[in-house]
């Protein structure tokens, strides 16, 4: 069963499932509604239009780089907002706090028996209608989600064991190799899995989002080679 893969790589990025205006949170991995959503931005589709095809993508990542937990203390409305009671509050800014994941790196592959809509997304990836983002629209990726040899004809765990490291440094991947003896953390969407993750996304359309809960694996995997340049099909 084909596999599409795709880089997650940027100085921030934030990945939530559960939070509130106030309070912003990040897992530590990208979520299953976070990349479907960017999938969606790639391919120009709307919030209103259904993700079935999509969310139907058996999902899992790579943790290449885990990143390190970043918090913010963060001002909004200095200059004036629109309160729901109509009002124009001056005085008073919105404080709020999030979390990033900074100087992260995932792999995440996407497997389906459906090649023709894993090739559609490679090139939407590749020539992407809307801007694409890492969980929040402040979070742009330093290097392309897309993988040149990013559609590979193997399932999803060969896919994730063989595919090289993502990262770009190979100090820094020596490092890490030598700090993490075990391997790379390998989060895949299991049937059986011990933890429910509620990312599954339903629909995106304003005021109506809707998620379902899913079941993931967690696991340790050996360390893939390091390359530097793309790994062509």
């Amino acid at each position: 069963m084909p596999t599409l893969l795709l880089r997650c790589v940027a100085p921030l990025q934030a990945w939530d499932t559960q939070s509130n205006f106030n309070v912003r949170t990040t897992g530590r991995e990208p979520t299953k509604s976070g990349i479907i959503g960017l999938l969606c931005a790639a391919l120009g589709r709307s919030r209103s239009e259904p993700v079935d095809d999509l969310a139907a993508l058996r999902m899992g990542v790579r943790a290449d780089q885990e990143g390190v937990l970043l918090r913010d203390w963060h001002t909004a409305g200095k200059g004036g907002y629109l309160k729901a009671n109509g009002q124009i509050e001056r005085k008073n800014p919105i404080i709020s706090t999030r979390y990033y994941l900074s100087d992260a790196a995932f792999l995440v592959g996407l497997e389906s028996n459906d090649r023709a809509l894993l090739e559609r997304l490679h090139q939407a990836l590749r020539h992407p209608r809307w801007m694409l983002y890492l969980g929040r629209k402040s979070c742009p990726p330093s290097l392309p989600v897309y993988l040149p040899g990013g559609l590979r004809d193997e399932d999803l765990r060969t896919a994730l064991e063989t595919y090289p490291w993502v990262g770009q440094l190979e100090k820094r991947y020596q490092t890490l190799k030598e700090q993490n003896p075990r391997g790379l953390r390998l989060v895949i969407e299991d049937r059986d899995g011990a933890i429910v993750q509620n990312d599954h996304p339903l629909s995106f359309e304003r005021f109506k989002r809707r998620f379902a809960s899913r079941r993931v694996s967690v696991e340790w995997i050996p360390w893939v080679p390091f390359r530097t340049q793309e790994v062509m099909p």
